[in-house]
Order: structure tokens, then sequence, then C-alpha cells
């Protein structure tokens, strides 16, 4: 699984409990983008849910 510089960083921020919108602004992105990053993110994992995407993200961290 390769995943970019800000996809990680936005499974970090899921991972520690942050909402889209705390991640937008955190990020200095609409909530609307971050929502893109986290579909985009499942697909890639081939994850089910945004949930699982962090599950998938935490097993295989180095």
């Amino acid at each position: 699984m390769k995943l970019s510089k800000r996809e990680i960083r936005i499974l970090e921020l899921l991972c520690d409990g942050y909402s889209d919108k705390e991640i937008a602004k955190k990020l200095k992105n609409s909530p609307r983008t971050i929502q893109t990053h986290i579909t985009r993110l499942v697909l890639k994992l081939n994850a089910r849910n945004r949930t699982a995407a962090v599950a998938i993200y935490l097993r295989n961290m180095p």
C-alpha cells in the first residue's frame, strides 16, 4: 500500500479521533476535501469504511 504524506496525516488524525471538520481546520482544507481524501483512502486500502481503513493502517504501520 503506497500512501501519500497527506493520506498518512489524515489517517493519523482519524486515529486520534478527529472529525472531518477538525481535520479540515488543522490541514487548512474544506471538510468536503477531507471527505474526498477519506473516500479515496477507503478505496485504496480496499476497506469497507473509514473505521476499517484506520484498522488496516494501524496493522500495517512500520
